[in-house]
């Protein structure tokens, strides 16, 4: 077998095969929040364990309000549904449910954000969330085989001053998580409000991510990569606004970790068809394709590659293999680890290939 796919091998790829090699190939999910992988059904019974008075009828009323029309409304239902979220079991059954699902996406390396201002500004604090994700992280090692490693991000609606609290009271937790990022309302919360505490984490020698470029600017990711110094851009899709911007993430192949189906329920494009991810690649751009809030945007990450598949004829087996790839290369794994899950990919597509 050749040591690198070759053009001709693409080609050589059926249609009809690629939906299952994609599928079933090692991938690795870079943009996930926790807290939005709670499924209704979980919602519905954790609120039963702890007490708790849901405004929804049953699991099926829970589900129709999932019907968003932009990233506020979302983060509402989103911070409602963490109110059943109260004990240390609560933080491990959240984790590990959503450990397994991904393993059955053939998921090798995730690297899950988490909130703590979601918790701690209701009085959950470090000490309980923390040991139930460090104890299904530890089970999905040793069971599962899945590399993880977490990123605790801070919430740009509320001040700087919350989020340097935030970091101080995670420093005890230091060796469970190896980045931080910045999430929730992206418009009036440029990345500048938070130039402090993104050179605070720098020093201790935390990863750095953000949020920039969904609902807000083009002008937020330059911000996240020269004011907070970001080594990775999540969503990003904005960029295309800024030819030089763009000219120079394909330059230096900033990651960007796109998430399709949150695009289209949060209503950044009107339909999948009109997602710009074939464009940001063909522009030369280091793009990866995660799932955001799964439980609230309809698919884990395997779905959002199928749907990609489906409407989007332009993306060729050449695209979905650098889209696996990309996601390998750009997460914050040991080197080693990368070459082996690169080397596993290419096997994989080599093997259906040689069929």
């Amino acid at each position: 077998m050749p040591q690198h796919m070759t053009e001709m091998a693409f080609d050589a790829i059926a249609p009809h095969a690629l939906p299952q090699l994609v599928a079933t190939s090692p991938k690795a999910e870079l943009h996930l929040h926790i807290e939005g992988t709670l499924e209704p059904e979980l919602i519905f019974a954790l609120a039963q364990r702890n007490g708790v008075q849901l405004p929804y009828a049953d699991i099926e009323a829970l589900r129709q309000a999932y019907a968003f029309t932009n990233l506020q409304s979302f983060l509402d239902l989103y911070y409602a549904g963490c109110n059943v979220l109260r004990t240390e079991q609560d933080f491990f059954d959240l984790a590990w449910s959503y450990f397994e699902r991904v393993a059955a996406d053939h998921v090798v390396r995730v690297e899950p954000f988490f909130d703590p201002q979601t918790h701690t500004e209701r009085g959950i604090g470090f000490d309980i969330f923390m040991p139930g994700f460090i104890r299904a992280t530890e089970k999905a090692q040793k069971e599962l085989g899945l590399s993880c490693d977490w990123i605790m991000c801070f919430l740009r609606h509320l001040s700087e001053e919350s989020a340097l609290q935030t970091l101080q009271d995670a420093l005890p937790w230091r060796e469970h998580f190896i980045g931080v990022g910045l999430d929730s309302s992206e418009l009036g919360h440029p990345p500048e409000k938070f130039a402090r505490v993104f050179a605070q984490a720098g020093e201790l020698g935390l990863r750095r991510v953000a949020h920039a470029g969904e609902e807000g600017p083009a002008a937020y990711v330059r911000s996240a990569l020269d004011v907070l110094h970001a080594e990775r851009i999540d969503h990003g899709v904005r960029s295309v606004e800024d030819p030089a911007l763009m000219q120079r993430l394909a330059q230096e192949q900033i990651p960007l970790t796109v998430c399709p189906l949150s695009n289209i329920r949060l209503c950044v494009f009107p339909t999948m068809q009109q997602h710009n991810l074939s464009a940001l690649m063909d522009a030369g751009l280091c793009i990866t394709v995660n799932s955001d809030d799964p439980a609230y945007f309809g698919g884990f990450i395997n779905e959002n590659f199928l749907q990609l598949l489906h409407v989007q004829p332009q993306l060729s087996p050449r695209h979905f293999y650098t889209l696996l790839r990309n996601s390998l290369q750009a997460s914050f794994a040991p080197a080693a680890d990368k070459a082996r899950w690169q080397e596993q990919l290419q096997a994989h597509w080599q093997a259906v290939l040689s069929n």
